[in-house]
């Protein structure tokens, strides 16, 4: 399919970082933006032209903000499969305009419960029309675009100036979307569940790309849970060819060993095994304590200092394959 031009945006988000730069150029360019509560007067405050949603469906809001954009004049516009006659004779005996980008993201429920947030408040802050909205979007991705991030607003931008949206951004932003609204979900039943769980749902995205598998001839990656810290997310790599999946499973092993020591400490593990393990005033003394533990096993082993890695212990450590 050719690119679908953008004309209509159903635009409801929590985070507005980034967002007038967004709109200012979907409304540079003839773009209609449809928006509710909070984000229509952002946009209006900066002199930016938007629909509200009561103006649009005939129904104002209500229950306090719990139902906005649940309605069939949103929702069909989102919905409509433009290739079929019926859907759009449907749109067209109702008077519903097809949207072609919903850009939503939600409640923050996962940063209000980490918060320590009372039960209460933590309730308020599940979102239900904007997974409902993304959801249906990123289900149409043949014809809509579903933005759930601002780091995706330059691709819109650079789309809405290139005559639409490819099939190919569509298709990558409706698994992303997918994907936020199964890991949103997730974070509310491992909430809901976090006495005694019954169930554990644990969304992962992938980390980096490893070099292969557990054999040369794999494929493999390093996935972490959502939001979860760990080395492997921060580790910056100096030099070297990239790790495989055996460097990735000895460093945290090693990482694991080392850190739960005292300082200075230094652990060789080979295949997820200790090769040689020691405590010392210096790393370097206790780098060569450890060598000598096992030194035939420790070559092409991974080491890991519990501390600063100064120059003494980097220059022994080079002395042997590692």
């Amino acid at each position: 399919m050719s690119r679908v031009p953008i004309k209509r945006a159903l635009i409801s988000v929590s985070d507005k970082s980034g967002l007038l730069d967004l709109a200012r150029a979907l409304t540079d360019r003839g773009v209609e933006i449809v928006s509710s509560g909070g984000t229509a007067k952002h946009l209006e405050d900066a002199h930016i032209p938007v629909f509200h949603v009561p103006d649009v469906t005939g129904a104002p809001e209500m229950l306090g903000g719990r139902v906005k954009t649940l309605h069939p004049r949103i929702h069909g516009g989102i919905l409509a499969d433009l290739g079929k006659d019926d859907h759009r004779s449907d749109l067209d005996n109702l008077g519903i305009a097809p949207f072609q980008l919903v850009v939503v993201n939600l409640y923050p429920f996962e940063r209000t419960v980490a918060d320590g947030a009372d039960h209460a408040e933590a309730i308020e802050n599940i979102d239900i029309g904007g997974p409902t909205l993304i959801r249906a979007a990123a289900k149409n991705h043949e014809w809509v675009a579903t933005v759930v991030s601002p780091d995706r607003y330059q691709d819109i931008i650079d789309a809405v100036n290139s005559g639409g949206t490819t099939a190919e951004l569509r298709l990558d932003l409706a698994r992303e979307a997918f994907f936020r609204t199964a890991s949103y979900d997730a974070a509310i039943v491992n909430w809901l569940e976090r006495d005694g769980a019954d169930h554990l749902v644990v969304p992962m995205a992938k980390a980096v790309d490893l070099r292969y598998g557990e054999n040369p001839q794999q494929l493999a990656a390093v996935y972490a849970p959502v939001g979860a810290a760990g080395w492997w997310t921060t580790a910056e790599q100096l030099q070297g060819k990239a790790m495989s999946f055996n460097n990735y499973a000895d460093a945290d092993a090693a990482w694991r060993l080392a850190t739960d020591l005292p300082p200075n400490s230094v652990a060789i593990l080979k295949h997820m095994n200790a090769c040689g393990v020691a405590i010392a005033a210096t790393p370097v003394e206790a780098f060569r304590k450890a060598w000598d533990c096992d030194p035939v096993s420790a070559f092409g082993s991974v080491v890991a200092v519990n501390g600063h890695l100064d120059g003494p212990t980097g220059r022994a450590i080079a002395e042997y394959f590692v």
